[in-house]
């Protein structure tokens, strides 16, 4: 009898075991299902952080606005905004004013390669083009081969330093058209736009889609860093230089770089390869590299912005460039007076020649008193008389128009430093005997 009870009680307490331990597994099983539910809620409430249209993530962000400062500051104007708090708080605050040493080196240097392979490379544009949204004249050379099919001209780091930016392109497909900027020293870097095809060392640094990434990757003069199919964009900055030709500087701080974009650079190159980039331009007017800062206080010429605007990056219009207007010459023919002008008859923007080729607008002032500009198209003449066709290599190319009235403009200067504008689509001008009501004011 005294064994049965025993049996028993040990049954009970074995029965009593078991379910004090399913009674442990539930309460496990229910605390770490409410931790993932509570997780799950923190990622429902609290998304990851970002600053439209610049970058994502709170790393990511802190490193785009060191290099990138003014935009930033500009996108957290007067916004309650956690991510922009992080950015301009006093940690970061020293980074973000330069007051930290970013491991750079040195400054001066001249390179012993080419961007690109320029065996498989056409041409070489020089900077100063304006077309389509590009009223002003773009910053950058353009290396090109539209003959190409394939991705597979080679793209390289001439000198040794760092990748410091990958930008995915808005719009790009997977593994195609990177914005890098490469480090060479404390002051010079370059920046490649539609880079594709990246080695490994690279790729697996770069940002998801559409995204932006800060990284410092070492790379070797020479070495690859990927390839292009038809167009890449190509560029060098010096930040111990600043052109002399932007009125107001400060009006381009969100790209800053652009005021200090170098003057010439073919000069950054040793031999051979300074000739061989140079052998690749189809400008062969002084300067070679091309010219984007054409303003002098006082008069016509240069960039113009619209009254309220003041910035070459304002975003009080949907597209920024919509309040751009520029007076300059052709990036080719040099001798070419061309208006480009933003929304001209309600298209993106357009750029023109002038009828007479003149009054030249860096002789234009405010005792000038009223313009009238007769816009036409023009082309490229080659030496041989053909048609230039945009893509092939041609030296000593000049510029010839249609004398085909395209449209009128009036301009001018009512004090040194604003202008009043009104462009007259389709019409002679016979047929335009002043401002009407739709002129518009333009500052520098």
């Amino acid at each position: 009898m005294k064994n049965k009870i025993l049996s028993r009680k040990r049954i009970v307490v074995g029965i009593i075991s078991i379910l004090g331990i399913l009674l442990l597994l539930i309460f496990y099983a229910n605390k770490k299902e409410n931790t993932i539910n509570n997780k799950e809620q923190i990622l429902q409430i609290e998304p990851k952080l970002s600053l439209e249209g610049l970058c994502s993530g709170e790393e990511n962000c802190v490193a785009f606005c060191l290099n990138n400062r003014n935009r930033c500051e500009q996108y957290c104007k007067d916004r309650e905004d956690k991510l922009c708090k992080i950015i301009f708080s006093e940690n970061n605050k020293r980074s973000l004013l330069g007051e930290v040493n970013r491991d750079c080196e040195g400054t001066k240097i001249k390179f012993d390669y080419s961007p690109v392979n320029l065996n498989k490379t056409l041409v070489m544009l020089p900077r100063g083009l304006m077309v389509g949204g590009h009223v002003t004249p773009v910053n950058h050379h353009y290396f090109q081969n539209f003959d190409n099919k394939e991705y597979n001209i080679e793209v390289y780091s001439p000198g040794k330093g760092y990748i410091t930016t990958i930008g995915h392109m808005p719009d790009a497909e997977e593994g195609k058209d990177y914005h890098i900027t490469i480090e060479f020293s404390c002051t010079i870097s370059s920046y490649y736009i539609y880079v594709s095809n990246l080695p490994e060392k690279i790729k697996k640094y770069a940002p998801p889609l559409h995204d932006y990434a800060s990284v410092r990757i070492p790379v070797e003069a020479g070495e690859l860093i990927g390839y292009y199919k038809n167009n890449l964009d190509f560029n060098l900055i010096d930040k111990e230089i600043t052109l002399i030709g932007f009125v107001i500087p400060e009006h381009y701080e969100l790209e800053d770089y652009k005021i200090h974009i170098v003057p010439n650079t073919y000069e950054y190159f040793n031999e051979p390869v300074k000739s061989q980039l140079i052998a690749k331009s189809v400008r062969s007017a002084e300067p070679i590299s091309g010219k984007i800062d054409y303003d002098i206080d006082g008069k016509l010429i240069g960039n113009w912005f619209l009254e309220g605007t003041h910035e070459y990056s304002e975003n009080k219009i949907e597209k920024y460039w919509e309040g751009h207007l520029t007076f300059a010459y052709d990036y080719v023919d040099p001798k070419r007076i061309v208006i480009s002008i933003a929304g001209y008859n309600g298209e993106d923007s357009k750029q023109f020649g002038i009828k007479g080729n003149l009054p030249d607008p860096k002789n234009v002032d405010v005792n000038n008193g009223l313009i009238r500009y007769e816009l036409v198209d023009y082309r490229y003449i080659a030496p041989d008389g053909k048609y230039w066709d945009s893509k092939s290599l041609v030296k000593n190319l000049r510029s010839e128009s249609n004398e085909i009235v395209q449209g009128v403009v009036l301009v001018q200067m009512i004090e040194n430093r604003k202008i009043k504008f009104e462009v007259f689509p389709k019409k002679m001008v016979s047929q335009v005997s002043g401002f009407t009501e739709n002129a518009k004011i333009y500052e520098r």
